[in-house]
Formats: structure tokens, C-alpha cells, sequence
């Protein structure tokens, strides 16, 4: 991209032209046009979680948890790439038509890179999961993606919701994040300081909350020494939508609007989403603000919209409609899909042998549900794929090649409600279960679609769960799915759950019975084709967890309790049903050696890894964990130090070289400051945690390498 300082000074140049009241109205997030400038009107509001959003027809890709559970950045960094040239392609025909509504413009509010540290938090199938390491690694490939790296932005990233956020939703707009300076720096800040320290990431957005006292969004500890003075950020800030009217209704930190504006602005604080900054004049007034402050916001603003070119030519400008849900871009979509579902159980049933099969049933509220495949902040696809579509196509596929008589049987039933008692308001309660029950029974094998959607689990204002705020109020699937559940797994008939959420739920009972589990999360809207090509042996599944799935939300600190003690795989003590990290495939995949081989002077670890498969092609995902042995600083269980997704055919015997970075060797004091201590230090390196629960669950172990280090960087 061209210098940053060119961009500015041309803001710079523009600004100065601009009147007191013009400057105010550019920064509220539909700012109007100044047609004596050549300004064009412009709505900063656009969103892109995993797909252009609620802009009409673009492809939607997996929802953001499931994408995080490929370990896959550079799939990632492709889908990115493949939304800012859709979202290019929709913007260059809204501005032939003169349509510069919200959510048409280049601004995309992406990615969301809060920790998910509390599988009740229903926005949590928004981020990359609950390690820092990842949500890092994963955010800053979706920024590099949306932004390119051509002469001018792409789009512009921005990363959300800044910081210390995960609910409860239903008190975002009051509460108070109280956080110790080593967990905010060892685990809540990290992300957001890799998407603008590595990513470059255009934008940041404040959270509702405040933390440790301060409005997010108008916090001077986040917003100017940490984002600005100490990492150096030169974008723009955005608030959350009127998340600085909450100063002084609800978080009562100021009086009035003015005093909220001027707390927002002062902080650093560039755009409103909302309608606060309507009393910006005001605030000059009463002489609270200065018209040098507002212009430095402005300045920072028309920066961004010089990078993004326009009021240039750019190398954008050509991208054609056609682009929208092309085939390329369909073919990425699908293959996103196959690389974030985890199989967490298989005895054997899968893949699923079509020679063998005579009647298949599918049943479930999930499993010809478009919802369920999207997510929340999606956009419209023109061809949704379910689970039962998906499967209906395979085994279509697979009749054209047998005799007349030999076909195989799909039996299909919904099962029950989502989560309400009854399907039919004048049927009794489980008015669909008899029938489930009989499909189960006329089935060879019965591939079952439970979970939630986004009316379940999802943003405060969902009225699928209003009493709830958007968040879950624990870990249980809805009563009727577990009435479900049980009657389809007394049939005695073999059962493949596949499992539609964006969070941990309490599997324990499918574990138990059930064949096989399978979770596809939320898997966009051609999810379905890319279930079924897994359970009837099309690809290996090899996508693993995010997230701890635990055994039930007892045990967990309270939900407002934002202390690290007991939370995520790094601090959890119990034995959770499905650990980070873990999944299964079709292969036969094993590390067979682990060394060594070379320790940088930047402080980072190269090492050597041998692995080979003794069954079917398949992706693994090789992670690397490291627990410090002498630090009492250090996390009490390894953590998640570097990782790689890989392809091993059959039989395939591979070695690759994978680098740990320097910070894995770092702790962060009760300070929170971040340094090196101590240099003995122990590294695993296998398809999932050291942990005791992950080996019963896949039957193998980490090799484990003892590291002494030598070059210490201050």
C-alpha cells in the first residue's frame, strides 16, 4: 500500500476545507455528503463476520467459530480475500447506482476477536475460540485477507469488540469487566494487538462494557496508551452502536450527552455508531471539546477513505458483479465447511459404506434447517444446502450406480420444535417424536441433526432466547432435542449426531450411546453438501476444537467473573467431555519423532517433526504446546504454542519444520508485564493437547521434547 502519510496529508488538505458543522456530521457513522467538497455521502456500518452481511446476495461462508476449528490460516486469509472482493464487487454497483445505504461500503466491522472464555457467552461463535494464541494467528489472517496488499485498502478490517468482552449479554450495556493486569495482557488483549501490530488493521471497536471502571469506548487506558501510544495504531476507532449513549444512562460515568461525546472524542474515540455525536457542537459550546480535536478525528477518518481510494482510481474499481457467488468462491466455501467440522466420536460407523446401506433416516429440527447453517451476522445466499439436501444428494448419487430394487431409502423427520414443546400449537406436547421413532426404526442408521441457531445463541435482541439476552442460560440442548435424543437412541439403531452449534453443549449422553458425533457448528450455506461428502467418505474430517466442551457449566466460575482461574484449557483443573484441540479423522495418522533443530537469536524455536499415516488420505492438524517449568508466572497446563494443518495421503510419511515463536516462551507477571523467566521448558508436539483426557479419547500421546534455552531476549 502507498505511504500512510500520503493518505494523511491528503485528509489533512481535505479537512481544512471542511466548516465546524461539516466535520461533526463526518463523524456519525452515516456521514452526509458535502457537495461543494465533492464529498459523497458515506455509512460506515458494514459487516463481513464471514461473508459480506446484510447486504443481499454474497456468499456465506462458515460462521467464525467453525473456520477457527480448520486451524487453517491460510484458508482463512483466502475467504477474507474472497468477502472484500465480493464486497468490492456489491460496492462498485451501489455507487453506480447512487446506493450508499448501510452495509454497502467498505468498512467492514471484522473480524470479532474476543476471547471466548464462557461457553454461556451467545456471541461466542462469533471469535476463533477461547486460546489467545489462535484468535491471534486466525484474526490477523482474516485482516491481511480483507485489506490486501495492493496500492490501496481492499476493505478495511476492524478489529472488535475492544476489550476485555463476553458477556452476559443482557448486561453489556452496564456492567464492569474487573480484570487483573496479568490476565488482560496474557489473555484479553494479545489478539487485538497482533491484528493491529501484524495485521495492520484499519479500524478498532470499543466494547458496551466498561473495564476496570472505564467505558470502553471512551476508556483513555485502552484506547490511548495502550492501542495508541504503546502499540503504535494509526487507524481509526469506532464505537459500538450506541454504546456512548450507555455513559450516562446506564454506566452512569457522565451526566450528559455532551459530557458523553466529549469523554467518547477525548479518549480517542473517532466514529459514532449511533446518534451521540449529534451533540458534538454542543460540547464546543459548552467548551468540553475543542474544534482541533474533532478535526484530528476527522483527519483520521478521511484517511481511511483516501487508503480505500475513494476519490481515486483503483485497482478495485474493475472488479465486476460476476464476482458475487462465483464458482471459485463456492468451491471456497465448501471446502471451509469440510475443514471445520470435528468428528468427537467414531466407532467405526464412518465413513458410512453405501453398499451396505438399504434405508438411511435423518431426522432432527436441525437437519433441514437454513438457520441453523448460518450463524448471525450472515448474508443471503442464492442456494442453501442442508444437511438432509446434502444427504439426499449422495444418496441420489450413489442409486445411479445400483440395481433397480437396490436403491437406498431416505426416511426423513423433523423429530420436534427447535426448543419448543410441540411443533403443531394443537398437538400435545412431543407431537413428533412417534414419528422419529419410526423412521428410526425403518433405518439401517439414523444420522440425527440437533443444536441451536441464532435465535438460541447469539446477540443481545434475539427473541428466540429474550430471557436470556442472546446467551445460554447453561449447556443443555433444549428439553425437546433431549427427549429426541434418548427416544431415537433406545430404537437401539445406530446414531450419528451431528451436532449444529457455535458453543460447547453437554454431549455426554450422545458419547455414551451414540456411533458416531459429529460437529459442524454453523456451516454456512452450503454446509449440508460438505456434511454429507464427510459422512459418506467423500474427505476425512480433521478439524478440531476451538473450545472446551465441558461436561456441564457446574464447576465454571460465575458467568460475570472475568478471572482466568478455572477457565479454558489453560486453567481448567476438571476433565472436560472434549478438550481443545482434539478431534478425530479417517486416517491413521501418528507423530513418530520430534526434535529440535535450531534456536533463533530472535528468541523463537525451530523444530522437526516426523509423522506418518498408516490409513486413508486426510488433513491433520499439528499443534505444538509448551509448559514452562520454572516460571510461577506461567499458565498451569501447556498452552497452545504454534500449529500447522497438513495433508498426509496414504501410507504417507512426512516431515515438516515448524517454528515456535519467541513469545511462547514469555510469561506475564502479576504486573502484567510480559517477559522471559526462567529456560527449562517442555514442548509436546502431536494432533491434540498432552492432556490425560485427550489421550483416552484418541488413543495416542504427544512426543515430548525437553528444551533448555539459551538465548534469552530482553
Amino acid at each position: 500500500m502507498r505511504e500512510r502519510e500520503q493518505f494523511r496529508a491528503q485528509a489533512v488538505e481535505l479537512v481544512a476545507r471542511m466548516t465546524l458543522e461539516e466535520k461533526t456530521g463526518q463523524l456519525r457513522y452515516q456521514a452526509p455528503a458535502i457537495p461543494r467538497l465533492g464529498v459523497p455521502a458515506y455509512n460506515w456500518w458494514n459487516e463481513a463476520l464471514h461473508g459480506v452481511a446484510r447486504a443481499g446476495t454474497a456468499t456465506v461462508f462458515p460462521q467464525a467459530i467453525g473456520m477457527a476449528a480448520s486451524f487453517d490460516e491460510e484458508l482463512l486469509r483466502k475467504e477474507a480475500s474472497a468477502v472484500a472482493e465480493e464486497g468490492r464487487a456489491k460496492y462498485n454497483e451501489s455507487v453506480r447506482h447512487g446506493d450508499r445505504d448501510i452495509y454497502k461500503g467498505l468498512t467492514f466491522w471484522a473480524p470479532n476477536v474476543n476471547i471466548f472464555r464462557d461457553p454461556r457467552w451467545g456471541r461466542g461463535h462469533e471469535t476463533y475460540g477461547e486460546d489467545p494464541w489462535l484468535a491471534a494467528r486466525m484474526g490477523v489472517a482474516y485482516v491481511k485477507g480483507l485489506q490486501g496488499n495492493g496500492e490501496y485498502l481492499k476493505t478495511a478490517a476492524c478489529a472488535k469488540h475492544f476489550a476485555v468482552h463476553s458477556g452476559p449479554e443482557g448486561l453489556r450495556h452496564s456492567f464492569d469487566a474487573r480484570v487483573s493486569e496479568k490476565d488482560l495482557r496474557e489473555t484479553y488483549l494479545p489478539a487485538f494487538e497482533a491484528c493491529v501490530k501484524e495485521g495492520g488493521a484499519e479500524a478498532v471497536m470499543g466494547a458496551y462494557n466498561r473495564t476496570n471502571g472505564e467505558p470502553c469506548c471512551g476508556s483513555f487506558r485502552l484506547l490511548k496508551e495502550i492501542l495508541r501510544e504503546e502499540w503504535g495504531f494509526q487507524g481509526h476507532v469506532v464505537s459500538d452502536c450506541w454504546a456512548i449513549r450507555d455513559f450516562h444512562t446506564t454506566h452512569g460515568v457522565t451526566e450528559t450527552p455532551e459530557e458523553s461525546v466529549s469523554l467518547a472524542l477525548k479518549a480517542g474515540c473517532d466514529v459514532n455508531c449511533g446518534n451521540s455525536y449529534e451533540y458534538l457542537l454542543e460540547s464546543v459550546n459548552q467548551g468540553l471539546v475543542t474544534e482541533e480535536e474533532i478535526t484530528e478525528a476527522c483527519v483520521r477518518l478521511f484517511t481511511t477513505r483516501f487508503a480505500l481510494g475513494m476519490f481515486a482510481e483503483t485497482e478495485y474499481d474493475s472488479i465486476p458483479y460476476e464476482r458475487v457467488e462465483c464458482k471459485e468462491f463456492l468451491a471456497l466455501n465448501e471446502r471451509a465447511a469440510r475443514e471445520s467440522m470435528v468428528l468427537l466420536k467414531n466407532d467405526g460407523i464412518l465413513p458410512l459404506c453405501a453398499d451396505s446401506l438399504r434405508t438411511v433416516g435423518v431426522i432432527g429440527p436441525n437437519a433441514d434447517s437454513r438457520q441453523a447453517l448460518m450463524g448471525n451476522y450472515h448474508g443471503t445466499s442464492s442456494e442453501y444446502i442442508t444437511v438432509l439436501e446434502g444427504i439426499r444428494r449422495e444418496v441420489d448419487f450413489h442409486n445411479l450406480t445400483r440395481p433397480e430394487g437396490r436403491e437406498i431409502r431416505l426416511f426423513y423427520a423433523k423429530g420436534c420444535h427447535l426448543f419448543r414443546d410441540r411443533e403443531e400449537n394443537l398437538g400435545q406436547q412431543d407431537d413428533r417424536l412417534a414419528e422419529a421413532v419410526t423412521v428410526a426404526e425403518h433405518s439401517d442408521v439414523v444420522i440425527l441433526c440437533l443444536g441451536l441457531d441464532e435465535t438460541l445463541e447469539g446477540e443481545q435482541g434475539d427473541t428466540g432466547n429474550s430471557d436470556a439476552s442472546g446467551d445460554k442460560q447453561d449447556l443443555q440442548l433444549p428439553a425437546p432435542q433431549r427427549r429426541l435424543l434418548r427416544a431415537v437412541l433406545d430404537t437401539g439403531k445406530p446414531v450419528i449426531l451431528c451436532n449444529m452449534t457455535g458453543s460447547a453443549v453437554d454431549l455426554s449422553l450422545a458419547q455414551d450411546k451414540a456411533a458416531a458425533v459429529l460437529q459442524l457448528w454453523y456451516p454456512g450455506a452450503r454446509g449440508g453438501k460438505a456434511a454429507a461428502e464427510i459422512l459418506f467418505g467423500r474427505y476425512s474430517p480433521a478439524g478440531k476444537l476451538p473450545v472446551t466442551f465441558y461436561r456441564s457449566e457446574e464447576g465454571l466460575p460465575e458467568f460475570t467473573d472475568y478471572s482466568m482461574k478455572n477457565r479454558t484449557y489453560r486453567y481448567y483443573t476438571g476433565s472436560p467431555l472434549y478438550p481443545f484441540g482434539y478431534g478425530l479423522t479417517y486416517g491413521k495418522t501418528v507423530v513418530t519423532e520430534a526434535d529440535v533443530e535450531e534456536e533463533a537469536e530472535d528468541g523463537s524455536l525451530w523444530l522437526r517433526v516426523s509423522m506418518f499415516n498408516g490409513g486413508r488420505e486426510t488433513d491433520e492438524v499439528l499443534q505444538i504446546y509448551c509448559r514452562n517449568l520454572a516460571s510461577p508466572w506461567a499458565e498451569p497446563n501447556p498452552k497452545l504454542a504454534a500449529f500447522q494443518r497438513i495433508l498426509l495421503g496414504e501410507g504417507e510419511e512426512k516431515t515438516v519444520h515448524i517454528t515456535v515463536p519467541a513469545q511462547a516462551f514469555t510469561v506475564v507477571d502479576e504486573k502484567g508485564v510480559r517477559r522471559e523467566e526462567g529456560r527449562r521448558f517442555l514442548l509436546y508436539a502431536g494432533f491434540g493437547q498432552p492432556d490425560g483426557r485427550t489421550r483416552d479419547l484418541s488413543g495416542q500421546s504427544c512426543m515430548e521434547i525437553s528444551f533448555e534455552k539459551k538465548n534469552i531476549v530482553q
